[in-house]
């Protein structure tokens, strides 16, 4: 049962640990509050806000969020963060949907005001970005036995800087192409080749074929991703691919060799070199914990 107060304009604004849905378990530790969430079936959500700003990281299921303009859709092994006093409405999807949340107290906004950070700025990441790999190493530690203080409080901190400082924001410098990279707009071109990349994530691409896409100098092209996106055009790709491993990763019939394979990894032994290296665990490790969220 979710608790809160009765917004003037009819929306619930839940308390701080509070959600709509089943919760399953929540511990506060260093400044913020880890709830493991549970809708069983397929629902649709008041309108409601949050009195803490919080990160929600789908374990399994889906749904849909409408927030301001915007209605996005989420499946598993995406994140997104939402600033407190926010309204927004959520529809679950018809397996139900499984969740874990992070909210933060105020003394992280603190932290973040005295470097210049915000947490005003919605977020989501559904493509196997950074945020997604902090949120589940946070699982991770948190349901570990026993949580490391200093560990939980360092993950908290990259994950904060994920949405604090978001990558093309204050670069003024210009592009040989006149792109200003202080623009508020993506280039077209970046547009086109990351929806390249993800429909093709799997195969072999090559800097030239997605700078022909592009239609600039491959150089230019990887210092624009970067800039853009946070990380290099390789390490995107990889990472998209961990995340398509980690969805299929939840169907229990399936072979893991198989599944690395599906994603676009060599052999199973590349595949578990890879998916420890971004997650900290292996394939076989992860899905044993997810099975248990």
């Amino acid at each position: 049962m979710a608790e809160g107060r009765q917004r003037v304009d009819g929306g619930q604004a839940l308390a701080a640990g509070s959600f709509y849905g089943a919760i399953r378990g929540k511990r506060e530790l260093c400044g913020a509050i880890f709830t493991d969430l549970r809708h069983e079936s397929a629902r649709k959500l008041p309108s409601h806000s949050h009195e803490l700003p919080f990160f929600g990281l789908v374990m399994d299921g889906q749904y849909g969020e409408r927030y301001g303009r915007q209605h996005t859709f989420f499946s598993p092994f995406t994140i997104m963060f939402r600033p407190a006093g926010i309204p927004h409405q959520d529809e679950i999807g018809p397996r139900g949907v499984k969740f874990f949340e992070i909210e933060l107290r105020p003394t992280w906004r603190k932290r973040l005001d005295e470097c210049s950070g915000t947490l005003d700025r919605a977020y989501a990441d559904c493509a196997g970005g950074q945020a997604l790999w902090l949120g589940l190493k946070l699982y991770r530690e948190l349901h570990s036995g026993i949580a490391d203080e200093l560990a939980t409080e360092s993950l908290l901190g990259e994950l904060l800087a994920c949405v604090g400082f978001q990558p093309g924001e204050r670069s003024t410098e210009r592009s040989p192409e006149g792109v200003s990279a202080g623009t508020n707009k993506r280039p077209p071109w970046l547009i086109r080749v990351l929806d390249k990349i993800s429909a093709e994530y799997n195969e072999r691409l090559t800097l030239d074929q997605l700078s022909g896409e592009a239609g600039v100098h491959p150089v230019h092209l990887s210092r624009v991703f970067r800039r853009w996106n946070g990380q290099g055009i390789g390490e995107f790709v990889h990472r998209l691919r961990i995340r398509a491993a980690c969805e299929r990763l939840l169907q229990p019939e399936m072979p893991i060799a198989e599944i690395g394979l599906a994603a676009g990894f060599a052999d199973q032994s590349h595949f578990t070199r890879s998916f420890r290296r971004v997650t900290g665990m292996s394939p076989a490790r992860f899905r044993g914990m997810v099975a248990q969220a």
